[in-house]
């Protein structure tokens, strides 16, 4: 049996685990830069509040519901999600966290010693609700992919409070005949029009297709998903996973971006974000892309990129800044807002099996790169970076709305007054 123990509006039910105030009231959460809204609690939902809609357009809709609006608050959730996922290990020998707000639990030889999933599920919730004040929904299924069904079902359908269990066909048709097909694990948007039009319009649809044929109709992927909604399970989490193949930085400025040396300020923080990632998977990557433009909302859209390929693979944060100050001249024009800016790593290799260059020796400096690494990861981020980095606030994240970092900043611990 397998488990997903996942949240509910995580962002905005973290919001209101310090702030016994907003517990009842519709809260919303904002993007980056406060564009759009990402997160929305049960009350908001209730008035039918969208989700990716762009913020400045509800608006005034929400003041008009007395809808709490809250930034993005990434110490807060990350602090909580590790509380949550803590609290949710106690309940199984066998966990793998899937996101910042999901976690799956494997039960093996737990037969003999669980009578009632459905008390089991209570349990958890209770328990993680006691320790972070944070609801979540349970769902237990025969597979990974069944889990999560029930999961959506504990949290989104009629009948259900907060748990929900597929253990035999007959529960499994239960609640996968109300699912829509692109409420299936794996099924994406896309993917789901094209189903559509086959009439395959809801999960239990889905899983009554060949998976032979649906392999050749679509990929391997649609195949191990038919044979995981029919009980057999073909995904794995304790599987080695892939490096990325691709790794970028990007983000859009607090305010626009006019002056050459801002820019570059930027561009190298990125370069720099993206060649930790890389350090992180023991990577190199042989080629840059680097760009930067306006918004596409303004007159005159603005944008260019440049492609820079390396001699020899690197993961060097001053050889990637020095990259970035060569091309900088033929992005940068006077006269231009930059709104976003941004770096990606492509062709990356291993840095195992790279191919020294006789002719061309590396200017990475490992010993350099590993120190500055562990510093940051004992105390903190950014307490070493590069000179030519990001040293101002200035044109950071926009954060209007952000509330209290309760139990990360020693300014902002909870006080009660007895």
């Amino acid at each position: 049996m397998f488990a997903l123990v996942d949240a509910v509006a995580f962002y905005a039910s973290a919001e209101k685990v310090f702030d016994p105030t907003i517990r009842k009231r519709p809260v919303v959460v904002l993007t980056n830069n406060d564009g759009c809204i990402c997160a929305v609690s049960p009350e908001a939902r209730k008035l039918n509040i969208p989700k990716f809609e762009p913020y400045f357009k509800l608006k005034n809709y929400l003041n008009q519901h007395n809808v709490v609006v809250r930034s993005s608050n990434y110490e807060l959730y990350a602090d909580l999600s590790s509380r949550m996922m803590n609290v949710i290990s106690r309940f199984s020998d066998n966990q793998h966290i899937y996101s910042i707000d999901e976690s799956f639990l494997q039960f093996t030889g737990f037969k003999s010693i669980i009578n009632d999933w459905h008390q089991y599920g209570q349990d958890i919730r209770l328990a993680v609700w006691r320790e972070t004040k944070l609801p979540v929904g349970v769902g237990f299924g025969i597979t990974p992919t069944l889990a999560k069904a029930a999961n959506h079902a504990a949290k989104k359908l009629d009948g259900f409070n907060g748990v929900a269990v597929i253990d035999d066909p007959i529960s499994a048709k239960a609640i996968l005949q109300r699912m829509a097909v692109t409420d299936v694990w794996g099924i994406g948007g896309r993917l789901g029009k094209k189903l559509n039009l086959m009439r395959i319009n809801t999960a239990w649809d889905l899983a009554q297709q060949s998976p032979k044929h649906m392999r050749k109709q679509f990929s391997v992927v649609v195949e191990r998903t038919i044979e995981e909604l029919n009980g057999k399970t073909c995904l794995a989490w304790d599987e080695v996973k892939q490096d990325k193949q691709e790794i970028f930085s990007t983000r859009s400025f607090g305010e626009r971006i006019t002056n050459i040396s801002d820019l570059r300020a930027a561009l190298v923080t990125h370069s720099s974000i993206v060649s930790r990632k890389l350090r992180q998977q023991a990577s190199l990557t042989k080629r840059l892309v680097i760009f930067a433009h306006s918004s596409i909302h303004e007159d005159n859209f603005y944008k260019r990129s440049f492609l820079y390929d390396f001699s020899v693979p690197t993961n060097d944060s001053r050889v990637m800044a020095n990259a970035v100050s060569e091309v900088l001249p033929q992005i940068f024009s006077n006269g231009v807002r930059f709104y976003k800016a941004g770096i990606g790593a492509f062709e990356l290799v291993t840095e195992q099996y790279m191919q020294p260059d006789l002719f061309t020796p590396s200017k990475d400096n490992k010993l350099l790169m590993s120190s500055i690494d562990s510093i940051n990861k004992i105390f903190g981020k950014g307490t070493i970076r590069l000179a030519s980095e990001q040293q101002s606030q200035r044109w950071s994240m926009k954060r209007e709305f952000l509330s209290r970092r309760y139990t990360t900043r020693w300014s902002d611990i909870p006080v009660i007054s007895c």
